[in-house]
């Protein structure tokens, strides 16, 4: 049966435009030629902050005591929850090496990249939990220089609470600093800081751009759009509950899709009448980017099968994905293309957004389809190396030789030439191309 749709989006997200990417090029080359005046000239501008950029010890210090203590103490259980988790996967990681012929040993090695840059939006909402979620990992992963940067209120600076969470998580310069020219201080090494290797971290459509631009330079995490989210849900479902899942989500913009697949008719007429009610409850900002994306956005479909279902969110490959459904170990067996899965109504995106250890940088717009959210494993570079025995390197030279010269690459055949010579005068040797 083909998916029938209760609810059809009439717009499809998009993660830029030609204005934006214009506007953001010349931006980063106008910064990267000018350097840190350049930088501060777009913070005056699109900031509206002139105060201290690179935050001394003192003004940590002095943000950190603004913070309650009961915030605090929610920061820290956050924090040693993605730490457990990013240590977790850290063990997962290993060094090793192989004999691939006798005499040559090829190996394997995890190198963490020096600088990473932690983008921490805090325009609209103060993003407190992507403090914890990238400067944790990039800690646990072992960088030598974390560099934190949140945009700054305008006679304020940074949220209080951003700055004490990237503090405690390991960030060694915390950056004022919001937008494309956050991104270009992180990218172009400003304020007497080193480049960075890596950028991560959510933003606006600016930001993306901007990592969209700079990736080749450096690395990035994930190219990111507007976040996505998916729940598959059955007769079982608690229609309350995965009417609230939605609209939760749908509060991240105008433009955050949010589908809901069902092989329920009942269950998603009961969630198409309770959303607008709940959307209507929230206070007024929240309310309105949730009304934009359930009307121009989301949709509801319904299949005939749990088959059908786990198919349809694999074609949707959502950033997140819940299941309220049963058999939970099918569904986790089953499901293949998510940044994120949540088992059961007992867990919820929320609780991967702020404190439950997973990280909440994911993969957006169906990226889920060839690759996973941010993790430790993102700021490691996993290099390669060989030692040979001469009696090892034979065989290889020959075959590297005969190889090469078919592909009419004549000096790497004569690299092994020449070996082949020193180690084994004595012999004799055909390297010429097998044709």
């Amino acid at each position: 049966m083909p998916r029938n749709y209760l609810k059809k989006a009439d717009l499809t997200s998009a993660s830029g435009s030609d204005d934006v990417r214009d506007t953001v090029q010349s931006i980063l080359n106008d910064i990267e030629e000018r350097g840190d005046a350049g930088a501060l000239e777009y913070a005056a501008k699109f900031d509206r902050y002139d105060g201290n950029i690179k935050l001394t010890a003192a003004e940590i210090e002095a943000a950190s005591a603004l913070v309650p203590e009961k915030l605090k103490r929610d920061i820290q259980f956050a924090h040693d929850n993605v730490r457990r988790f990013a240590e977790a996967q850290m063990a997962t990681m290993k060094d090793i090496e192989v004999e691939v012929v006798p005499g040559l040993v090829a190996g394997q090695k995890s190198i963490p990249v020096r600088t990473a840059g932690c983008y921490i939006p805090g325009g609209r909402y103060s993003h407190i939990a992507s403090a914890i979620m990238t400067v944790t990992t990039a800690s646990v992963a072992g960088c030598e220089n974390i560099i934190a940067c949140s945009p700054p209120r305008p006679e304020v600076g940074i949220a209080p609470a951003i700055v004490y969470a990237a503090h405690i998580c390991g960030a060694d310069s915390i950056l004022a600093l919001g937008g494309v020219q956050g991104v270009a201080a992180m990218a172009f090494g400003l304020f007497d800081l080193p480049k960075a290797d890596i950028l991560v971290g959510p933003g606006n459509q600016f930001v993306a751009e901007a990592k969209r631009i700079l990736f080749g330079r450096v690395g990035i995490d994930m190219f990111a759009g507007p976040t996505d989210s998916l729940i598959l849900a059955d007769k079982t479902a608690d229609a309350d509950i995965v009417a609230a899942d939605l609209v939760g989500q749908a509060e991240h913009g105008y433009n955050s899709p949010v589908w809901l697949v069902t092989d329920d008719q009942t269950l998603a007429e009961r969630v198409l009448a309770l959303v607008p009610g709940l959307i209507a409850d929230l206070p007024e900002l929240n309310s309105k980017n949730a009304e934009a994306a359930w009307r121009d956005y989301a949709e509801v479909i319904v299949c005939d099968s749990r088959e059908e279902m786990a198919a349809t969110s694999d074609d949707y490959a959502p950033e997140h994905l819940t299941v309220q459904a049963e058999d939970l170990d099918w569904w986790l067996g089953r499901l293949k293309c998510y940044g994120s899965l949540f088992l059961g109504e007992e867990t919820t995106v929320a609780f991967g957004d702020k404190a439950s250890g997973t990280n909440h940088v994911l993969p957006t717009s169906g990226a889920a389809k060839y690759t996973g959210g941010l993790s430790v494993h993102k700021y490691m570079k996993i290099v390669t190396w060989q030692r040979a025995t001469r009696e090892g390197s034979k065989p290889v030279a020959e075959a590297t030789a005969r190889i090469s010269r078919l592909e009419g690459m004549e000096g790497h055949a004569r690299t092994a030439d020449i070996r082949l010579a020193k180690y084994f005068p004595d012999e004799e040797f055909d390297l010429t191309a097998a044709m």
